[in-house]
């Protein structure tokens, strides 16, 4: 594979910083994770927060995913733009606003809401009044992530009721993204929960569990039936840290230009916070790996300029080299810009838009 050609002929046709998303490694890991889903028996519902694209869901629904989940409203009315028709979205959603675009959805394509407490229950029920069909909605279930969802069996079985008796609601079942290391947690706050709404007559028919570095966990929570991971497709530097994937996974990466290099042990990249974003993880050294300096650090931002420190480097980059960066986090990344640079290999094939990008509700 000749990557300076690639490198050249990026930096000729598209100028950097580029995002650039190497095909063959996205369908590769497209069918991966299909792949694992299927033998655990779990249906796959990948998330696109990371990669907001219609037509990577349409390749994602093309191996055998039952559907999508998004996390935002402005997410799914891209996806049904795109032509998506099943969809999940795995938030709490509130207010007049949101209802009435929540309806519109629901008269377009078949939808599914999550919630965590009553009042996001009752502003649902406006939706399903709006649309005039009903809505399938799952409680949200904490488990030990303290983010979203209830912290107990006793509330999950409380918002249950509350869905139960909203008009226009079905309760559908139980969303699930539990930290790593708490399945046997996870388990006994599910089976306890399904027992309750078992009691006042309900049944369970989704079970949805989440998360890339979950995917290890596939099978080991009995009554799961699905399974959303979003940053699987892509990948990114906390995925290979916590061993969910390895560089040959990595499908994204920034072209970035080496554009000063005012002091031996310093240099400056033309990709900085608008591109790679400030945000960092624990147990990661700085905002990236440079994949042809991998001791070379990104140890902070300004807005345009990413701050280079080679005191570790044997070989230095000069003025004008383009480098390769796998993000830490990669959705955050593919949210600051419209388009990918679609390769195969060494060979480009062309853009992509980035279409949900931006959708903040």
């Amino acid at each position: 594979m000749n990557i300076e050609k690639l490198k050249r002929e990026i930096a000729l046709n598209y100028s950097t910083p580029a995002v650039v998303i190497d095909l063959d490694v996205v369908e590769r890991n497209i069918a991966r994770v299909q792949a694992l889903c299927d033998k655990a028996g779990v249906a796959n519902r990948p998330h696109i927060k990371t990669h907001k694209s219609p037509v990577l869901a349409a390749l994602q629904r093309k191996a055998g995913a039952s559907g999508i989940t998004c996390q935002k409203l402005g997410e799914a009315e891209v996806m049904a733009d795109g032509g998506q028709d099943d969809i999940f979205i795995s938030y709490n959603l509130l207010g007049e606003e949101k209802m009435g675009r929540l309806a519109k959805l629901m008269q377009r394509v078949t939808m599914r809401v999550a919630a965590d407490n009553p009042i996001v229950v009752g502003d649902l029920a406006k939706a399903a009044t709006l649309a005039g069909k009903p809505l399938d909605v799952v409680v949200e279930c904490d488990t030990g992530r303290k983010r979203s969802g209830v912290e107990s069996p006793a509330d999950a079985i409380a918002v249950a009721r509350a869905i139960k008796e909203a008009e226009g609601l079905n309760f559908a079942g139980f969303m699930l993204y539990p930290p790593e290391d708490a399945m046997a947690e996870t388990q006994t706050f599910l089976d306890t929960a399904t027992a309750g709404v078992r009691d006042m007559g309900l049944e369970v028919t989704v079970v949805s569990s989440g998360g890339t570095p979950n995917l290890v966990n596939l099978g080991k929570i009995k009554g799961a039936t699905e399974h959303r991971a979003g940053t699987c497709i892509f990948n990114d530097r906390m995925m290979l840290a916590c061993g969910a994937a390895t560089l040959e996974d990595c499908a994204l990466t920034v072209y970035s230009t080496v554009v000063s290099r005012a002091a031996p042990e310093r240099g400056i990249l033309d990709a900085g916070s608008k591109t790679l974003t400030v945000e960092t993880m624990p147990g990661l050294d700085g905002h990236g790996l440079i994949l042809d300096h991998p001791q070379a650090r990104i140890p902070k931002f300004s807005e345009e300029h990413g701050f280079l420190d080679l005191s570790a480097c044997n070989e230095r980059p000069g003025v004008g080299e383009v480098v390769r960066i796998v993000p830490n986090h990669v959705c955050v990344v593919c949210n600051m810009v419209d388009r990918y640079v679609t390769v195969r290999g060494d060979e480009i094939v062309g853009e992509l838009p980035v279409a949900a990008r931006g959708r903040l509700s």
